[in-house]
């Protein structure tokens, strides 16, 4: 596919159809494009702008936990998967392995990591002796490898970045509370920075992470009503330390092993933040993830067009001093196209200088979440340019508070409890159905067969409730009802 620009900047409705519309965003608002090996992407500067601001905010908050960071390598001995039988079974299928390096054939293969339990966990058994050494609270930043037969940018690609967390502690009780601490650290920025209203919960038997006693996931709704699992904390239990050895002596000298978590958020959720918000004409980008917060696009030609670009290069100062991301647009494009392109690519804020609004002291601003009118244009205020700038954050927070609240409703709107197994398929076919569940992977199997939806997760806020599988008529397991939905 080419990604050239190109004069129509328009793309397929959302609203008509959801993959097209995705696709082409990715490109013509060049966040990415396909890499020279199949399942790839190049990340372009505006796209892995998300990514940073991404990085940047949770690193904040890993450390604001305790949190550290180090490095582990890429490369993993393969008899290490092989120690955690289930985690070798759950990743097989999406391995690479390395089998010839250095023009010879290796004695033992190579796996470029899916993950890094088995290279950290071997790491712990020689760093960790005595309970003293606890906890072990370390994040790592890394790309990860997993063969994926139908990839999708920023959603499902063969190598993609993340944060991988893996800590180690004395007890059952401190590892849980470790696990359901960074599940809420997730949901937590999920909703205060990327404006997206997440159901936490436990996934079912069926959807834990290979190797894992209990899986925590959040989940977004998008804005066609399809789950995506945007982050998950794992209680791993004991079995990730009896395959290493990870043991330690506690204060009366008893030899005991180590109970162990890990979890992550990857660049899929900046698949998250397009799905979850945008609209027919393009992205909607949350401020705080914003890579241009604000753009001011001026007009005029000649001596009018030098004294408009003075006095935006001005305002941009000012506003880069209350800390905005600001852009001023005065490329020789049509004012019609570059505040076309500003919608398409998601800014916020849009802020329109010519020299008429130069003479009278204001400018014309419109939000992207703006009203349109009779003809479809966006709203726009005129506002004062004196003490414009000051007055921007606030703006910004507006709008962020905004974006949530539509998609809080739009999640709200979506969502239903279901007690019929002949209005499941309809529900799921919108958002999210909320219905006891019997807990058979026989069951579910027929559900993902006909429906093509999966449980979710099991809400953490869900009321304590009995009764018969919403599917098959069996007694409910999870003594709560769980959500399932159709997902990315």
């Amino acid at each position: 596919m080419s990604t050239s620009n190109k004069p129509n900047l328009g793309v397929t409705p959302l609203s008509e159809d959801v993959s097209a519309w995705y696709n082409e965003i990715i490109f013509k608002a060049d966040l990415a494009d396909h890499g020279p090996a199949k399942g790839t992407m190049v990340m372009k500067p505006y796209g892995y702008t998300i990514w940073e601001l991404i990085q940047r905010q949770l690193d904040d908050r890993f450390k604001a936990t305790g949190h550290v960071n180090a490095y582990f390598p890429l490369l993993i001995p393969e008899s290490f998967l092989r120690r955690e039988a289930d985690h070798v079974e759950g990743f097989s299928p999406e391995l690479a392995v390395v089998t010839h390096a250095g023009g010879k054939e290796l004695g033992e293969p190579l796996v470029v990591r899916p993950t890094s339990e088995t290279v950290i966990g071997e790491m712990y058994s020689k760093w960790i002796s005595s309970h003293r050494d606890l906890p072990v609270l370390i994040n790592q930043w890394a790309n990860v490898v997993r063969w994926e037969l139908r990839p999708r940018i920023f959603l499902r690609t063969t190598e993609f970045l993340w944060q991988e967390g893996h800590t180690a502690h004395a007890t059952h009780e401190e590892a849980m509370e470790e696990t359901l601490r960074m599940h809420g650290v997730y949901a937590e920025f999920a909703r205060n920075v990327a404006a997206i209203p997440m159901v936490m919960g436990e996934k079912t038997p069926s959807e834990r992470f290979a190797g894992a006693v209990a899986t925590y996931s959040i989940e977004g709704m998008m804005r066609d009503g399809k789950a995506l699992q945007s982050g998950t904390s794992h209680y791993l239990g004991t079995n990730f330390a009896k395959a290493f050895d990870i043991t330690f002596q506690d204060a009366d000298s008893q030899l005991k092993h180590v109970h162990t978590t890990s979890w992550g958020m990857s660049t899929r959720m900046v698949g998250a933040v397009i799905l979850a918000h945008g609209d027919d004409k393009g992205l909607v980008l949350p401020p705080r993830l914003a890579p241009v917060q604000v753009v001011i696009v001026t007009m005029g030609r000649g001596d009018d067009a030098e004294a408009v670009l003075a006095r935006a290069n001005e305002l941009a100062d000012a506003m880069r001093a209350v800390g905005v991301r600001v852009k001023v647009d005065a490329t020789d494009a049509s004012p019609g196209f570059r505040l076309n392109d500003a919608e398409l690519k998601g800014i916020p804020i849009r802020v329109e200088l010519g020299p008429r609004d130069l003479a009278g002291g204001t400018c014309l601003l419109a939000t992207r979440l703006a009203d349109v009118d009779a003809n479809g244009r966006p709203v726009k205020d005129t506002v004062a340019l004196d003490g414009l700038a000051a007055t921007m954050p606030q703006r910004l927070d507006d709008f962020h508070d905004a974006l949530l609240a539509r998609a809080q409703d739009f999640l709200d709107q979506n969502s239903a409890v279901v007690d019929d197994k002949s209005t499941f398929g309809e529900q799921v076919g919108i958002g999210f159905a909320t219905v006891l569940h019997c807990g058979r992977e026989a069951c579910e199997d027929e559900i993902k067969a006909q429906h093509a939806a999966t449980p979710r997760c099991i809400p953490m806020d869900g009321e304590p409730e009995q009764g018969a599988c919403v599917w098959c008529g069996s007694p409910s397991a999870y003594g709560k009802r769980v959500v399932f939905a159709r997902a990315y």
